[in-house]
């Protein structure tokens, strides 16, 4: 196969600057030999084309980036959002700053389709309007404005979400691309867009868990107007945007009229049994019962020395999520991860011939054909 000897070796090793890796690390990730890496560094060999196109896959880049003269632009290379995040969060592992750059990727490919498909009727984001500086009635409105009932869980909060023309994608539960892994404390981002924002949820032991993500990120989208990535520590923050998205959250997802109906007398006396206690409203309204608890704290129903009883119980009680799951499955995982707005458009443009199989399996996470048609078929079953 012909040799390309027009390679930007400065552009590679800025790609692995980016990753964290050295060159001999790459050589070894993309099954190229340390020896022919190293002499392309130096300005000394060429690559195939197939060659080059493993490294630009394994950084998520179009061949021709390593074949453009000149050093890096990044002011070019990396949206204004992505330099919002990696800002909020310098320390913020390579795999994760390759992850933003998938999502945004991954929204292009959702605009594009929507474009060509001319659907009116596929849900477009139109914020409501509301108060600056009354988070309170900021959530009123738009709990209103989601159309939400009593009786909630993840996925319709999700569902009521997308409705509205915001794509929420969720990490997946095993090693991939896709994937927030375990021991980062990244619990999700939100990347804003007039048109189209979109939330990025960390996959959780708890789903409840996942919820309160979800409704903080929404905060910042709604209340900030704003690209956002946030940790553990932000979720328990009590200061400026942090501590507004977290009331947001609250008070969203358990209003007052909720909490009035929970009897104060009927407290346990052992933070123990507060999940049993409050059992009926966590499974009802698809939130944790820290959740609950936090909103009786802020409304100075419960002694900041009971909740952090609580909290410190239940971070000794917690299960780890599971890897992995059922190879049976495979072909509702593009829904799990990308969402039904995504999922459907995807099948949506195969279905009127405007992209291929190829193309179709590689928006859905590279599925294989045969789970793409099963997917097919789980969808004309709904």
């Amino acid at each position: 196969m012909e040799s390309i000897h027009s390679i930007n070796p400065e552009r590679i090793a800025w790609c692995c600057a980016e990753h964290s890796i050295t060159p001999g690390e790459l050589a070894s990730q993309v099954g190229i030999s340390a020896a022919s890496i190293e002499r392309v560094m130096a300005g000394e060999d060429s690559l195939t084309f197939n060659q080059l196109r493993k490294i630009a896959d394994y950084f998520g880049r179009g061949v021709l980036f390593f074949l453009e003269a000149g050093p890096v632009d990044e002011a070019q290379v990396h949206t204004p959002h992505f330099r919002t995040l990696t800002t909020q969060k310098p320390e913020l592992s390579a795999r994760l700053r390759a992850l933003i750059e998938r999502v945004e990727r991954q929204r292009a490919v959702y605009l594009s389709l929507r474009e060509d498909l001319d659907d009116t009727q596929r849900p477009r984001f139109s914020p409501p309007d509301l108060p600056e500086h009354d988070v309170r009635s900021a959530a009123c409105i738009t709990r209103r404005w989601l159309s939400l009932a009593e009786d909630n869980c993840f996925d319709t909060y999700r569902a009521a979400v997308e409705a509205r023309g915001v794509l929420v994608f969720r990490s997946n539960g095993y090693n991939g691309k896709w994937q927030i892994a375990k021991e980062s404390p990244i619990l999700g981002f939100t990347l804003y867009d007039q048109d189209c924002p979109v939330i990025v949820v960390k996959k959780r032991a708890a789903e409840t868990q996942q919820s309160f993500t979800l409704m903080h990120e929404l905060g910042h989208l709604l209340l900030h107007k704003a690209s956002s990535i946030d940790d553990e520590q932000d979720l328990q923050s009590l200061e400026g945007r942090e501590r507004d998205a977290n009331a947001f959250a609250g008070h969203l997802l358990v209003p007052d009229a909720f909490l009035a109906g929970i009897d104060d007398a009927q407290r346990p006396d052992e933070v123990t049994q507060y999940d049993d206690w409050l059992k009926p409203q966590r499974k009802e309204w698809g939130v944790s019962g820290e959740v609950i608890l936090r909103r009786l704290l802020d409304g100075g129903r419960l002694s900041r020395e009971q909740y952090s009883a609580y909290r410190k119980w239940r971070e000794r009680v917690v299960a780890a999520p599971k890897d992995g799951g059922s190879r049976m499955y495979r072909h509702r995982e593009p829904k799990h991860v990308f969402g039904d707005t995504f999922v459907r458009t995807v099948l949506d443009a195969l279905n009127a011939r405007q992209i291929t199989l190829a193309k179709a399996s590689s928006y859905l996470d590279n599925l294989k054909i045969k789970d793409l048609h099963e997917l097919e078929r789980h969808y004309a079953d709904l």
